[in-house]
């Protein structure tokens, strides 16, 4: 099995590339989906953020905590010093599972915030400009310009990423496009 990391800053378009990839029959897999079932039932995170308004009749708000932790680094990075080993497990369980399959692809945006590159035998990033994803980071969550800037600004910036990547799809022209840019790839 090749296990292949889809890469990418907010709003850079890693789902589309994933809705392409299982179109094509491949395993593809969200850490930002697994992430958020963690948090449904994190007492951890809950425990942790006791001091905070972050619930909504007793369940974790993303919105809530997002808006804490966005303005707040010591509160971003003790969430993610609780999520971060979690989600590692379950992206180790899945390669478990689907061992058999010739590629499985985990879309992983915090990759190397979250220092897990080495998971991985092959990285894909996907690259938009950073105008087109705050307009599409304003639009997609509903956030002002100043909120889509912090969360954009509290990822390692994307020129420091490509280095480190093996593959890099441009993602700012039409579907189309994407299309044959993961096609080239394979």
């Amino acid at each position: 099995m090749i296990k292949v990391a889809i890469a990418g800053n907010i709003a850079s378009g890693k789902s589309e590339v994933e809705k392409i990839l299982k179109e094509k029959g491949y395993k593809v897999f969200d850490t930002d989906k697994i992430a958020h079932k963690i948090l449904e039932t994190s007492a951890t995170v809950i425990e942790a953020f006791k001091m905070h308004d972050i619930l909504d009749n007793g369940i974790i708000s993303r919105k809530k905590l997002g808006q804490l932790v966005f303005n707040n680094p010591e509160l971003k990075q003790l969430l993610e010093s609780i999520v971060h080993p979690l989600v590692k497990n379950e992206i180790n369980n899945i390669f478990e599972i689907y061992n058999n399959e010739k590629y499985v692809f985990i879309s992983i945006p915090l990759i190397f915030e979250a220092n897990m590159q080495n998971l991985f035998d092959k990285i894909l990033f996907v690259y938009c400009s950073d105008d087109i994803r705050l307009k599409r980071l304003m639009k997609r969550n509903n956030l002002t310009e100043e909120e889509a800037k912090q969360r954009i600004n509290s990822q390692i910036p994307q020129d420091k990423k490509i280095k480190k990547c093996d593959y890099v799809i441009k993602n700012e022209a039409t579907i189309d496009n994407l299309r044959s840019q993961i096609e080239k790839i394979f």
